[in-house]
Formats: structure tokens, C-alpha cells, sequence
């Protein structure tokens, strides 16, 4: 087709000049001037034509290769992310109409990350060369925005003891580190993405190192962690029977606390206000979550938590450090991830008023409630937790639930009601799911959008 208009072009171009040269009179001369415009507005038609191909592969060159590039753009120099940008541009653009192009990368990381690609190509006139006109320079740009909108993720994970079957922890392990990497990855600079991890099964574990904090609510740890004057052959076990006796209870020295906490007060078990010591419904009170068996005490405090970070390694070693054990009470995790995203006794970095903000708490479970502060019954822990998934939703977090069933129990209707929307409800029923269904909402949350 190339050949064929530049044939065209070439016999008109030798017929005008036929035409300007004739001396056979006025009427031939005049009527071979009056045609060059005619015939080059016609042809400029074609022209434009072939420019407009140009400047469609070119913009579709230049969107590909920003996609390209904006996901290292931040760590490179200058030079390298021009060097990148010409290198991937070049195997793309292979339109034969265009005899020369230019590709310029420029990285932007205020308010935001973005990567601008501004290209340009030549592209030869067959036509409009009888005006004058040898080429025409066509131009376009393409703009990959990523880092308007920063993430805060909690991650809310379910280490009780059935965890331990059907290789769901291990599983686990490997799907939540596999997110931490595709959320680093959508980090372009520390603070951009922050996370925290809340293990939880009855209770959480704030960390035995917090025993001296004003948050910490000491009257029900006491009841039970302590000494009676009273007690002789046998051993008063509690505060209440110990003054009962008309004895003298002494506390047991709170660093010897193993940093698991139990529900707070009703109702502030179902919501973020923070902690306040002239307000003791509000502090949490520490227990220590204990099982005995044949006379020997076993610690089933899950791990401790993580506040919001970005030290990716030190999470990843968190995630590594989840065993599973004890009871199931998924209102407490989340209630902590909820406070961990908005209040303190968490250290919540300040936010910038120059970006977007989307706050996440992903939320996984194997298993339905068995037990909380106040009950055994999975109809009221429920009811605790449901409402605590409103105050989340109604405080603008988006919610991802997930319910690994692997032992046919019914589905979760609390799971499915707390999720944001439907398609952030998933239902699994092997542990393996867990690894394809973490990444679906890593990518979720890191996709980049193109802006032109």
C-alpha cells in the first residue's frame, strides 16, 4: 500500500511539472498551477491519514512501556529510567511509516508517584511534499499515577488450634508473606503502604513488655494472680475468697503477665475509642490464657502482635512466628485491627494531607466463634462481632473476608454480612485457596491505574 501511494504521488508530481513546463499556451499553464493546490489538499488527506496510524501505535507504545517502567521507576536514576524507557519503547513501536521517533521518561514523586512518557515520530509526506511539506512530526504522552492512594492493611489472622489441620498453617504462612512482597512492591517509598499483623484465637497478646502501661486493666489479671494471708493447708486460689476469709490478698507482680488480653467492656469491645484511665471500660484487661492438664499449665497466648510498619523483614518474621492454639474469637481480632488502623494504644503514623488514604483489614478464619469474655455461645460472640464490623465499615475501612471451611462446617453468614461488598467475601474449602486468594487481593490493592 506504502509502495502504491508513493507510485501515485511520484507520476502527479511528474505530471504538474509537465504541465509548468509546456509552452503550448496560458490556458495549459494556468490550468497546471491552479491544480497544485487542488491536488495537494487532496493528498494532505492521505497524509494525515498515514499520520494518524502513527500516532495510534505510538500510543500505544508509550502506555505500555510507562507500565513498564513505573514499577522500578522509583529506585532507578534518571539516566536509567530514560535508558529503560528508550530500550522497551524501541521493541514495541515497529511502525514502518515512521523514519524516526524520540522517547522521554520523567519520574515524579511529589503528591504522589507517576511516570510521564512524552514521545514524538517522524513520519515522510508523499503528498504534501508538492507544498512543500517533506514530514509531518506526530507527538502523544502517556502518565502511569500510582502512590496518590497509600495503604494501611491489617491483617487479622485466625491461629486458633484447628489451624494446625489440613496444612492450613503452613499455607497460611506462605500466602500472607507472599502479600507482604506484593505490597512491598507497590511501596515506591517507605510509608506508602503500611501494615499490621493481629494473630488472635480467644485472645490477642499485646506483649508481656507492656505490663506497666496505663492501658492495661489489672482487676481481673488480680482475682486470680496472687497470695492470701489466709491460706494455709489449703491454698485460696482468688481475691473475692481470700477477703471472704477475712484475709489479706497480695497481688502476684504484673510483669510476670504472659501479654494476653481478654474483651474489653461492653460496648467498647465493638469499637476503637481509645483507652483512657479515667474511663476503666476502656483499658483492656489482662489475662492470662491458660490450659491445664494433669496438673501442668500450658500457655496458649497467641503470638504478639505488630502495629502498623513498614519493616517488611520484621513482619514476614512475625507471620513465620503464628503457632496454632486455643479457642475462636474472631470479634477480638477484629476490634484490634480496627483500633490498630485508628487508635492508640498503637503509635498510628499521621497522615499526609497531599494523598488518599485506604485503610484494609483482611480478616481470616477457619472456623466459626466458640468463645469470648462474656460467652460459649457462637449466636451472642457473633452478634458482638457483627456490630463491630459496622462500626469498621461505617469508620471507611474496607473489609476482606475470608472463611477457610476445610471441615464442611456451614458457611460463615457473619463473614459474608461483614465483607465491604460480596466479592470481598471468599469462601475456601481447601488451604491451598489461600495462597491464589491472598494474591487476588494483593492485586486488588496494588493495581496500578493508567492515566491519560
Amino acid at each position: 500500500m506504502a509502495m502504491a501511494t508513493k507510485s501515485i504521488a511520484a507520476r502527479l508530481r511528474n505530471l504538474i511539472r509537465n504541465f509548468a513546463a509546456a509552452r503550448d499556451g496560458n490556458i495549459a499553464i494556468l490550468f497546471a498551477l491552479a491544480s497544485i493546490p487542488v491536488v495537494g489538499l487532496m493528498g494532505a488527506a492521505v497524509d494525515y491519514s498515514r499520520a494518524n496510524a502513527v500516532k495510534a501505535d505510538l500510543q500505544s507504545a508509550l502506555d505500555a512501556t510507562a507500565l513498564m517502567v513505573s514499577k522500578t521507576a522509583g529506585s532507578m536514576t534518571t539516566e536509567q529510567l530514560q535508558s529503560a524507557a528508550q530500550s522497551y519503547f524501541a521493541a514495541l513501536f515497529k511502525n514502518p511509516e515512521a523514519v524516526s521517533f524520540n522517547v522521554v521518561a520523567t519520574y515524579n514523586s511529589s503528591g504522589g508517584s507517576s511516570v510521564v512518557l512524552d514521545g514524538t515520530a517522524s513520519v515522510p509526506t508523499d503528498f504534501m511534499g508538492i507544498l512543500g511539506i517533506s514530514a509531518m512530526d506526530v507527538g502523544s504522552s502517556a502518565t502511569v499515577r500510582w502512590g496518590t492512594s497509600r495503604l494501611r492493611v491489617s491483617l487479622v489472622l485466625d491461629v486458633t488450634g484447628s489451624m494446625a489441620s489440613a496444612n492450613k498453617m503452613p499455607t497460611l504462612k506462605t500466602a500472607a508473606k507472599n502479600l507482604l512482597t506484593q505490597l512491598q512492591g507497590a511501596a515506591s517509598a517507605n510509608g506508602d503502604v503500611y501494615v499490621s499483623i493481629i494473630p488472635f484465637n480467644k485472645d490477642v497478646n499485646v506483649g508481656k513488655s507492656n505490663f506497666n502501661q496505663p492501658w492495661i486493666r489489672w482487676d481481673l489479671w488480680e482475682e486470680s494472680h496472687g497470695s492470701c494471708s489466709k491460706s494455709k493447708d489449703k491454698k485460696i486460689e482468688t481475691k473475692s475468697a481470700c477477703t471472704s476469709a477475712g484475709g489479706t490478698w497480695t497481688a502476684a507482680d504484673h510483669n510476670t503477665w504472659t501479654g494476653c488480653v481478654t474483651d474489653r467492656d461492653k460496648d467498647y469491645d465493638t469499637t476503637n475509642t481509645a483507652p483512657a484511665s479515667t474511663v476503666p471500660a476502656t483499658l483492656f484487661p489482662a489475662e492470662d490464657y491458660v490450659f491445664t492438664w494433669d496438673n501442668v499449665d500450658y500457655n496458649l497466648c497467641p503470638a504478639e502482635m505488630m502495629g502498623l510498619t513498614y519493616d517488611w523483614a520484621a513482619l514476614k518474621n512475625k507471620i513465620d512466628a503464628l503457632q496454632p492454639v486455643g479457642a475462636t474469637n474472631q470479634g477480638i481480632g477484629l476490634q484490634w485491627g480496627f483500633q490498630s488502623l485508628t487508635s492508640s494504644p498503637f503509635t498510628v503514623p499521621a497522615k499526609d494531607s497531599n494523598y488518599k488514604y485506604t485503610d484494609v483489614i483482611i480478616l481470616m478464619s477457619d472456623g466459626l466463634n466458640t468463645q469470648n469474655r462474656y460467652s460459649t455461645s457462637q449466636t451472642a460472640i457473633d452478634a458482638r462481632e457483627q456490630i463491630t464490623c459496622d462500626n469498621a465499615k461505617a469508620a471507611g475501612i474496607i473489609l476482606y473476608t475470608i472463611h477457610v471451611n476445610t471441615d464442611g462446617d456451614p458457611t460463615s453468614t457473619l463473614l459474608k454480612n461483614c465483607a465491604s461488598s460480596p466479592d470481598k467475601f471468599f469462601l475456601l474449602t481447601s488451604a491451598n485457596q489461600m495462597v491464589s486468594t491472598f494474591k487476588s487481593i494483593g492485586t486488588d490493592l496494588t493495581q496500578l491505574r493508567l492515566a491519560k
